[in-house]
């Protein structure tokens, strides 16, 4: 063995980049360099760690990047024939923008180093080449080229995801009342801001038999996709047991037994469902775990109903629900939220709270249901400042005019 080989056996760098065979091009007019590259890297040439190529100056090198599979390392003298390194570094970018450049440039060279690394060479090294010093700088310049690689790579999914993502979004606003029922004498209004593209709160709004209006609010447990998910099932499940049920409580014990008994996700909804009966002015409702309702009336004042002590839905089968009725007065506007609205924080970590909500309305009272959601986020808002949003506000009003 050689003086060579045994230098080969101790300098030979190690498998640290996954992916392999990585593809170096050499640029350099010396003929006698590819040689020299070929004999000291042989090692890495034999294993297939490395696929060298060559070419004597930079439109050669073009050629090749441009004709060839993509490589992941350029290492390029400064000075060349045709083409010098210099021009080669800020031409490399339109062909290839993920490939790395390193320059070898003479000893103390130190004006054109400067001028490459400005140029986008990631490295460098310096004639005579140290061939121990180049393993070292091509394991570090492939490290650097397999995490841009992989970030580009993450970049480029989260790019598919957030379409997927748009398009939940979408799907989910579409199954969201934007038209809502009313009469002379009550109307209605409704309105949700996710906290991620896809949220967990949910309201819907349907006509029942004999004139009378069943509405719903939701949150469900988690955020995102699946909980969006979850949040569909539970919809279609609460409008279909309100077609077949004019009872809040029964209603809620029927889709609480259909969640609970196929719920492997252990997801659960807090839900508020209500029926109004537009003809005897009659608010009936029940609650499975979520903010009783607040009826803010004429002159401004604000009652917060009684809580009807249901548990959320999902979480216990065989839960019994129970109903509260209340008589609206003219005037009287019924809100329901969810707590995205009353745990909103401001950057100083306080909570909106109930009594800011009841104070919104302090001072006027609101003419009408799309009036006092508008008046709730605005509040909301405001008072959160530039705070980030981490949960879902919804909210939906109930105004009886008289």
């Amino acid at each position: 063995m050689d003086s060579s080989e045994r230098e080969d056996l101790v300098q030979t760098s190690a498998d640290v980049t996954p992916g392999g065979p990585h593809r170096i091009l050499v640029v350099d007019d010396e003929p006698d360099l590819e040689q020299l590259v070929r004999q000291r890297m042989r090692r890495e040439i034999r294993s297939g760690q490395f696929v060298m190529e060559f070419a004597h100056n930079g439109l050669e090198a073009l050629a090749k990047l441009d004709q060839q599979d993509r490589f992941d390392i350029v290492l390029s003298d400064i000075n060349m024939p045709h083409m010098d390194g210099l021009e080669l570094l800020q031409r490399i970018p339109s062909v290839d923008p993920d490939v790395r450049a390193v320059v070898v440039s003479a000893y103390g060279d130190m004006k054109n180093i400067r001028t490459a690394m400005n140029r986008g060479a990631f490295d460098f090294v310096t004639k005579p080449i140290d061939f121990g010093d180049l393993r070292v700088t091509i394991d570090r310049t492939l490290e650097n080229s397999v995490v841009w690689k992989q970030a580009m790579e993450s970049r480029d999914q989260l790019a598919v995801l957030e379409s997927e993502l748009d398009v939940a979004r979408r799907m989910q606003a579409s199954i969201l009342p934007t038209e809502f029922p009313g009469a002379d004498s009550f109307e209605l209004h409704a309105n949700m801001e996710p906290a991620q593209a896809v949220g967990g709160d949910f309201y819907d709004v349907q006509d029942l038999p004999d004139g009378r209006i069943g509405m719903a609010i939701a949150d469900v447990s988690g955020k995102g996709v699946p909980a969006a998910l979850f949040m569909m099932s539970s919809r279609t499940l609460l409008k279909g047991a309100a077609i077949g049920s004019s009872d809040p409580a029964t209603v809620l014990t029927t889709v609480n037994g259909v969640l609970s008994d196929d719920n492997a996700e252990m997801m659960f909804v807090t839900v508020l469902y209500a029926v109004f009966d537009p003809e005897t002015r009659t608010y009936t409702y029940a609650s499975g775990g979520h903010d009783s309702p607040l009826v803010v009336h004429a002159d401004g004042t604000a009652t917060l109903l009684p809580h009807t002590g249901g548990v959320a839905l999902g979480v216990m089968p065989g839960m019994e629900y129970q109903t509260h009725s209340v008589t609206l007065e003219e005037g009287d506007t019924v809100l329901l939220y969810t707590d995205g609205v009353t745990e909103a924080q401001n950057s100083d970590g306080e909570q909106f709270g109930l009594e800011r909500l009841r104070e919104t309305f302090h001072e006027r009272a609101p003419k009408e249901a799309e009036t006092a959601t508008s008046e709730v986020f605005g509040a909301v808002r405001a008072f959160a400042g530039d705070a980030p949003q981490f949960d879902d506000i919804t909210c939906l009003a109930l105004s009886q005019r008289g």
